[in-house]
């Protein structure tokens, strides 16, 4: 076996290895994300003091929008015009803060005409640092238990198909030894 075979082994094997640990990783987060909000009623877990949701009203526009993905840290002090995100009734509201009086906070989204109910600001999970638009609706699908099956079906898909690409090149190359042996042997 010549010196770039075994080169592009190496790589394949690899990339096996890089695939199915981004995949286990994708899925064991897939299993946190549904433990975290089905059996202890966290919408957004944020673990390290960072999390992402996805946006699904309009009440923020025109600065985040439906589907737009958002990246909230949380922190230890916050001020008025922050765009936070807490829960309320087991959904998440993502709004800004317009006023802070006592510990407790008043949010109201740029887009709504009223504010919502003071909150106390120790249920705030964290400040927007980031949005990205559009990418939520591909976060958002990826989550359903349809994009879940589909990314599995497609690494397996890929596996399989690598698998047999070599085991077909590995055929080729034993049937050409032999093939070799037998010119070998009829040279004789």
């Amino acid at each position: 076996m010549n010196k770039s075979a075994t080169t592009s082994k190496k790589a394949k094997l690899i990339t096996r290895i890089i695939v199915l640990a981004l995949i286990g990783g994708f899925l064991g987060y897939q299993i946190y994300l549904v433990n975290s909000e089905k059996l202890i009623g966290d919408s957004m877990p944020m673990p390290f003091g960072v999390g992402a949701s996805v946006v699904l009203s309009g009440s923020m526009e025109p600065e985040l929008s439906v589907d737009d993905l958002i990246i909230v840290k949380s922190q230890e002090n916050y001020s008025i015009n922050d765009v936070v995100v807490f829960q309320s009734h087991g959904s998440l509201v993502v709004h800004r803060i317009i006023s802070i009086e006592e510990g407790m906070v008043t949010t109201k989204g740029d887009a709504n005409n009223t504010s919502d109910e003071p909150i106390k600001i120790e249920e705030i999970k964290g400040i927007v640092v980031k949005s990205i638009p559009y990418v939520g609706g591909f976060v958002s699908f990826l989550k359903s238990p349809i994009g879940i099956i589909l990314t599995v079906g497609i690494a397996v898909f890929l596996m399989e198909f690598s698998f047999r690409r070599e085991k077909k090149q590995n055929l080729d190359e034993l049937e050409a030894i032999k093939e070799e042996i037998r010119k070998l042997k009829e040279n004789q």
